[in-house]
């Protein structure tokens, strides 16, 4: 356990972002997989809106975002 004031404080905002973290990471899974068993022009562009927030909020990486992108457009391409 933490002693000095500053890091209770520490651990408290680390549960709080874990937490937050986790949650954003869970509806961007979750979205991903309904995609992925429907496509449709319409849900990809919102799943695009979703990955890039998720990069810019360092959720994930910035490629990582890129590749899932390519990867779900050629989802959408084959179908």
């Amino acid at each position: 356990m933490p002693n000095t004031q500053s890091a209770k404080k520490a651990l408290r905002q680390n549960i709080t972002r874990r937490a937050r973290n986790a949650a954003k990471s869970k509806n961007l899974k979750d979205s991903i997989k309904k995609y992925k068993k429907a496509p449709s022009k319409e849900s990809l562009s919102i799943i695009y809106k979703k990955l890039d927030k998720a990069a810019k909020i360092k959720l994930i990486k910035k490629n990582k975002a890129a590749r899932l992108k390519s990867r779900l457009s050629m989802l959408q391409a084959k179908s």
